[in-house]
């Protein structure tokens, strides 16, 4: 009988600890950040199975697409797994890896080729690794940028060599890029393009989850210019949800209203938490040593070696300090995923602080 494989990821959705590390996201926004006197005529009625138009428009608008290229989905791990389901076949996709993605894999029975990323080597993804991995029965090529758990970015050049891969071994295969943190630059970073304009192969799936701070609304899209495969798509959507919920589109239309000034904000934010925990980590570098992230609010750890790893759980647990395991992903146990932008500057410091005390006791 099909299951869905559970990951203890899901511990991040029960009740928040004193010191919140786990978290991937920046702050959330507040419903009263939204809200408009118009809002209060919104018809609680089906909306449409591709998603809201002015929404869709947004979302295209951003992308240099048309907003019939893009379906809206509940949350972009919808959008991943409709098309796992879809595109049923073989999968090359890279490890570690965000759990809930390859279980989308797993549970619709794709077989699945990974291309190993390794901390020591920064989780650099190259073409030829990808190449090694491909086969004439690959459907599907699944690369997140930046990544989740590490943050690290696959550079859009990277990107074109892996699709002039796959037109040689696997021509009719898609490239699904998730680019959930693609907007989620630090201060003065410019934001990287989408890798929709690499061409008709490529398909994007992004949310306001992360970088927007809207995870609750559970908005996600999928964007392709491949008409068929939009159509498809569409139909899936109609047949698992029916419908996005109109309240939560139309209040993700607000988000998009304000994107300048929410990402403004955030960028800020990042960049001034990205250096804390810089600083931090220069500081207890024989503690523990991490790879510096690309974008996003999120980068790994690696605990050093005379850190004793089951002490160090415990003794983190008693300080109420969670983070992301990095075993949760596929990744080595010494390693863990540190969520910086979810917690203001001074509960960042303090929860690192009881951080180090939790190595130091370790050690």
């Amino acid at each position: 009988m099909p299951t869905f494989p559970r990951n203890p990821i899901m511990s991040l959705t029960a009740e928040q600890p004193r010191h919140e590390l786990g978290e991937s996201y920046g702050p959330d926004l507040r419903l009263a950040d939204l809200l408009t006197p118009e809002l209060g005529d919104l018809e609680l009625g089906y909306g449409t199975a591709a998603g809201d138009v002015k929404l869709r428009t947004a979302i295209a608008d951003r992308h240099g697409v048309r907003p019939e290229d893009v379906v809206v989905t509940v949350g972009g791990m919808h959008g991943i797994f409709l098309l796992a389901y879809l595109l049923e076949g073989e999968v090359v996709t890279t490890a570690p890896q965000f759990p809930m993605t390859r279980n989308a894999f797993d549970t619709v029975g794709a077989p699945v080729r990974a291309v190993p990323l390794t901390f020591d080597e920064g989780y650099r993804v190259t073409p030829e690794a990808v190449r090694a991995q491909l086969t004439p029965q690959t459907r599907l090529v699944s690369l997140a940028t930046p990544q989740n758990p590490s943050g690290v970015a696959v550079p859009l050049e990277t990107l074109r060599e892996i699709l002039d891969a796959m037109s040689e071994v696997c021509p009719d295969a898609y490239l699904m890029v998730d680019e959930t943190y693609r907007t989620a630059a630090y201060g003065d970073d410019p934001i990287v393009d989408t890798a929709l304009r690499l061409g008709p192969k490529v398909v994007s799936v992004a949310s306001l989850s992360k970088c927007h701070g809207a995870a609750g609304l559970r908005i996600g899209w999928v964007i392709s210019t491949d008409a068929d495969l939009i159509e498809q798509l569409t139909t899936a959507k109609f047949s698992t949800v029916v419908t996005a919920s109109p309240v939560t589109e139309a209040l993700a239309v607000r988000v998009f209203e304000q994107e300048d000034k929410i990402l403004g904000e955030r960028r800020v934010w990042l960049e001034q938490n990205l250096r804390i925990t810089e600083d931090w980590v220069n500081a207890n570098s024989a503690l523990v040593e991490w790879v510096r992230p690309s974008a996003g609010a999120l980068c790994v750890v690696r605990l050093a070696t005379d850190v004793d790893l089951e002490r160090f759980r415990r003794t983190a647990a008693e300080l109420g300090v969670r983070l992301a395991d990095g075993d949760w992903f596929g990744d080595d146990p010494r390693v863990f995923r540190l969520g910086f932008g979810f917690l203001p500057l001074e509960d960042l410091k303090a929860a690192l602080d009881a951080l180090r005390e939790a190595f130091r006791a370790a050690r």
